[in-house]
């Protein structure tokens, strides 16, 4: 699985410093929504979030950096999410929570600051989360360590590659669905639910 590299320069070792981090993350989520990823800048950020620019400076190199702790923590809200899901949920199989899923990464578009534009990093670049892999790679990978740990599935290079898949499938069709709709199109998202449920058929033996 890929181990992910945080982006910042040095972690916060007080909890103000923390707590000014995560200003600057939220002031990067209210301007993704605003004005996108060409509209973000250190500049903006450091505003918006009332502080120095070598505040920005003293954690992030630049923006690029800024994104991918926001969509990193992103990725920490969702899997957070679904791991409350698996653990709390009667599924007689791992892979009837592919609904469920779906429609938190949904609510999360909806309602998360930022999480429309960025979502998992792809508006500002297709490894954000990772230089050795991409971003959806890297999603697929953490939901491969929840059903791993959470229903005792073996790990196999089969469950990477149908998990893979599977996040690939179900984000073309949901980016169509915000294309559509910018609550997300409800049919299309349950198209999406139906496609990953029909792939998921026949394929699984674990």
């Amino acid at each position: 699985m890929t181990e992910i590299r945080t982006p910042l320069r040095r972690r916060p070792a007080q909890r103000r410093s923390a707590e000014r981090v995560q200003r600057m993350l939220d002031a990067c989520a209210e301007i993704l929504d605003e004005a996108g990823y060409d509209g973000l800048s250190t500049t903006r950020i450091a505003q918006r979030a009332e502080v120095a620019i070598g505040s920005v400076y003293q954690f992030f190199p630049d923006k690029r950096a800024v994104a991918q702790a926001l969509a990193l923590r992103n990725l920490d809200l969702f899997v957070e999410r679904v791991t409350r899901l698996m653990a709390d949920g009667d599924f007689a199989h791992w892979s009837d929570t592919v609904g469920a899923v779906i429609e938190i990464f949904v609510d999360m578009h909806r309602t998360v600051p930022g999480f429309r534009v960025l979502r998992f990093g792809d508006v500002a670049d297709l490894h954000l989360l990772d230089v050795s892999a991409d971003n959806n790679t890297v999603v697929a990978d953490r939901l491969r360590g929840l059903v791993v740990d959470l229903f005792g599935v073996a790990d196999s290079a089969k469950l990477a590659r149908v998990l893979t898949i599977s996040v690939e499938a179900a984000d073309a069709v949901l980016k169509l669905a915000f294309r559509r709709d910018p609550s997300g199109d409800p049919e299309i998202v349950a198209e999406a639910e139906r496609l990953i449920h029909a792939y998921l058929a026949g394929r699984l033996d674990t």
